[in-house]
């Protein structure tokens, strides 16, 4: 039997947008979680890539700001799975709920008694430019019901789903297994555990879980009661870990940072909500041609580290195409011409900046003789230190100091001057070589790709000609 729950991301503000996309991200792919990232995958995107490649969907539908993402969690009934089964029937589920549309990259966890699934899909479709929205009602029409069917074919238990109406007439959308201890257990245990490493102090746990949904009693004993069940459930319940006295404990040593991930500032939510449908916006030609080889790819399964040798071709193939799809989203190129248009301008542009690096060197060639003397004083800096703090036996020292500071100030300047003004100049040099170096890659992009067209319009001409061929021989 497997459950699942879903949750939002919002916007983090103009500093940072998808902060809390990205963290979440971060955080389901884990590796002390997922065996060393063995169970992770990413349908639509790559996993390593998977935030930048939402990021340029949002970018190229103008739909940056707003909600960010969704967080699909599925559990599994404890001991009736392995991790491996899980994985995979969570690749199908992704598959059919959201291949057709969306970003996402899916993990399973299996650190806990309880193997539990993660889904986080951009909220932007990369074909449509539409937002994702979720409806109530949605959990029992489509997530469920696929996640009941999928259980069913590899031999799991499912959950009934009912939709009844109590005496009052109102719509029962929770019902006694979604209600049920065993399902919630193991959701509220993961919900506690999130607002533990996201929390400073335990007033401020107790915040993030009611943001959460939850209701908290506080008492003799503190009790939660999550959104939909009908009755209060003790923490202590939970076990040892989950006592007040232990989540007091565990709140100053638990962070994301032991994990290597940022700090998730909000918690997630439970998400009921309607936003209007946006303008249909379709892929090009070209787009969809370089996504499809992208996409085609990207199924390869993953394969252990272990044995990344027999693969590197494959990783190399798709990196590549990765690249290649980013930058067509990035400049808009809906056509040939377009892309020719964007590798002339991007070489236009390489040679401003190659123009502006020959200025810097030029500017910097002027002060040569004034950085070798500076070079030169410091030498003996050290020793002019020694004597200003009264060792006379740097005399020597500190008279050279004295006469190359004299040929400085004669030309207006003071040695801390020379080296500020060669610390200025190391960082323009470094900056224009990175601008040159960013240009020189994406014309060498723009560049393959239009050898890429070219080849295959070669070969679709050549298929013509030898198709015509064929056609003119007589039948014998």
């Amino acid at each position: 039997m497997a459950t699942s729950k879903i949750l939002h991301m919002k916007d983090c503000g103009t500093s940072f947008h998808g902060k809390h996309l990205k963290s979440a991200i971060q955080y389901i792919t884990v590796p002390d979680k997922t065996q060393d990232m063995r169970l992770v995958a990413g349908v639509n995107c790559q996993p390593e890539y998977a935030f930048e490649q939402m990021r340029e969907t949002k970018e190229k539908f103008g739909k940056v700001t707003g909600r960010q993402g969704y967080h699909l969690i599925i559990s599994f009934v404890e001991n009736e799975v392995d991790a491996d089964t899980a994985f995979e029937l969570v690749g199908k589920f992704v598959q059919e709920y959201l291949g057709k549309e969306y970003e996402a990259v899916y993990s399973v966890h299996d650190n806990t008694d309880h193997i539990h699934a993660h889904i986080i899909f951009n909220s932007v479709s990369f074909l449509t430019g539409k937002k994702y929205h979720y409806q109530k009602g949605d959990w029992a029409k489509e997530i469920q019901p696929i996640t009941n069917r999928l259980c069913a074919e590899y031999g799991l238990s499912t959950i009934e789903i009912e939709n009844e109406k109590k005496s009052n007439d109102r719509y029962k959308e929770w019902n006694v297994y979604r209600d049920g201890p065993f399902v919630w257990a193991d959701m509220i245990k993961r919900d506690i555990d999130i607002a533990i490493v996201q929390s400073e102090n335990y007033e401020e746990f107790i915040a993030k879980i009611i943001n959460l949904g939850y209701e908290v009693k506080q008492g003799k004993y503190v009790a939660v009661k999550p959104p939909g069940l009908s009755r209060f459930k003790r923490l202590k319940s939970l076990g040892e870990d989950y006592s007040e006295k232990r989540i007091r404990e565990r709140i100053p040593v638990e962070s994301l940072k032991n994990y290597k991930t940022e700090t998730l500032d909000e918690a997630e939510r439970i998400v009921y909500s309607k936003i209007p449908r946006g303008k249909r916006v379709k892929l090009t030609a070209i787009q969809k041609q370089y996504y499809a080889r992208l996409y085609r790819i990207g199924l390869l399964k993953r394969r252990p580290y272990s044995e990344a040798w027999k693969y590197k071709d494959d990783i190399r193939r798709m990196e590549k195409l990765q690249e290649e799809y980013l930058f067509l989203l990035k400049h808009d190129v809906e056509s040939y011409d377009d892309l020719v248009t964007v590798r002339d301008s991007l070489t236009d542009k390489k040679k401003e900046i190659s123009a502006e690096k020959s200025r810097v060197y030029r500017s910097r060639k002027k002060c040569e003789e004034l950085f070798s003397i500076a070079n030169e004083m410091g030498e003996y800096k050290e020793a002019e230190d020694a004597f200003l703090s009264g060792d006379m036996e740097f005399q020597e020292e500190h008279d050279k100091w004295i006469q190359l500071s004299g040929v400085l100030e004669a030309q207006g300047y003071t040695y801390d001057e020379i080296r500020d003004l060669q610390d200025y100049y190391r960082g323009e040099i470094a900056r224009v070589r990175g601008l040159e170096a960013d240009a020189s890659k994406e014309v060498r992009i723009a560049e393959r790709i239009l050898n890429e067209m070219a080849e295959d319009a070669r070969n679709k001409l050549e298929e013509k000609i030898e198709d015509k061929n064929l056609e003119k021989q007589p039948i014998r």
